[in-house]
């Protein structure tokens, strides 16, 4: 199968981590007999640099004609760099919602996984960590009270501000279909959160979730309160497998979930429109202290190709070999910087990246 995928290996620590990437993914195409066709562009500080701008217009055209796209981290050091002395809708991060925006990705899906030889630096307590966890987190990306209409202003002499949630059915409907979509790759369960002892959003929420779930009879859905589930997260987060929910709460819980796994360099990240297109990026930061080092942890960018082989190019057994690797590599005792403990090897990012290569 050949599939074309647009890189953004971005700023700092991105041109490391990626690259890790493209070398695991070029091993899959060596031995399923694939081929990935690469089509790098430029965007954030790495595009300021060039074209005065943090995403072109010709970058989108060049995301848009591919497959998916790959993305390393976005930004850089927020009080040294040059990037954040330009305007707010100037600086690297500006294309992030431009890119989000322009591509129609609606979807955030961001998995929380605890691996048992990591268990050792999750937060919670042995008897709920020894367990375990594996869950994803879909959240609405594109609505709510993020993109409601706003405004502040003086009431009777009181300054008042006043921030709008608004969903409607299909907004609602396109996310919750995602949600059952992965569920049926997954364990298929859906926890979908909502708010609906209270907020009107999420009684229609909870509606049309339902209506959605007739149309996938194999999967369990249960319905949640946030206040709840953030309970629940800290108290048994392997009940969790795939997480629904709207963008206000998304944010938070996912927030919340990728503590409880001890390394955001062990996070992915997908972003995904009505097709099966997405853009994959590490969930962590750009890293500048570091950067140029060779230290980084290259996993979650790898995760994040291996959701893309899953997700966007229904490659299951590839993207199973990829995940596969990363436990063995971690069941041998290899660490980079960030996940080291005592009696492991630890190596650099390029290291990671051929250890995970080597054993796919």
């Amino acid at each position: 199968m050949n599939k074309k995928i647009a890189v953004i290996k971005g700023d700092c620590i991105g041109p490391e981590i990626v690259t890790e990437a493209m070398k695991v993914l070029d091993k899959v195409a060596e031995k399923f007999g694939h081929t990935f066709e690469y089509d790098e562009v430029l965007m954030g500080g790495a595009s300021i640099d060039v074209y005065g701008v943090p995403l072109t217009d010709e970058t989108i055209e060049h995301c848009k004609a591919a497959d998916a796209v790959l993305m390393g981290s976005i930004g850089g050091d927020t009080t040294t760099s040059p990037w954040y002395k330009l305007p707010p809708e100037k600086r690297p991060e500006a294309g992030l919602l431009k890119i989000r925006k322009s591509l129609g990705l609606f979807a955030n899906l961001r998995p929380s996984v605890l691996y048992p030889q990591l268990s050792g630096a999750c937060p919670l307590r042995e008897d709920i960590s020894s367990k375990g966890f594996d869950m994803l987190i879909m959240r609405e990306l594109t609505g709510g009270l993020y993109f409601g209409e706003r405004k502040t202003e003086e009431v009777d002499g009181v300054l008042t501000a006043v921030d709008t949630l608004k969903y409607d059915e299909n907004e609602i409907r396109r996310v919750a279909i995602k949600a059952f979509e992965v569920a049926m790759k997954r364990r298929k369960k859906v926890t979908s959160v909502d708010k609906a002892n209270v907020l009107d959003s999420s009684r229609l929420w909870r509606k049309v979730v339902d209506e959605v779930a007739k149309d996938y009879p194999e999967v369990t859905l249960e319905h949640a309160l946030v206040d709840s589930t953030a309970m629940q997260l800290v108290k048994d987060p392997a009940q969790f497998d795939v997480m629904l929910t709207e963008n206000m709460f998304g944010d938070i819980l996912s927030d919340e979930a990728s503590m409880i796994t001890g390394s955001i360099g062990m996070l992915a990240s997908a972003s995904m429109n009505e097709t099966k297109f997405g853009l994959y990026e590490p969930s962590g930061g750009s890293a500048p202290d570091i950067a140029g080092q060779n230290k980084a942890n290259p996993i979650a960018t790898i995760l994040s190709a291996a959701m893309m082989l899953r997700f966007s190019f229904d490659m299951q057994q590839e993207a199973d070999a990829v995940e596969a690797a990363i436990v063995k590599a971690l069941d041998d005792g290899l660490r980079t910087g960030d996940i080291m403990s005592e009696g492991c090897t630890m190596l650099s990012c390029s290291e990671m990246g051929d250890a995970i290569a080597e054993r796919i």
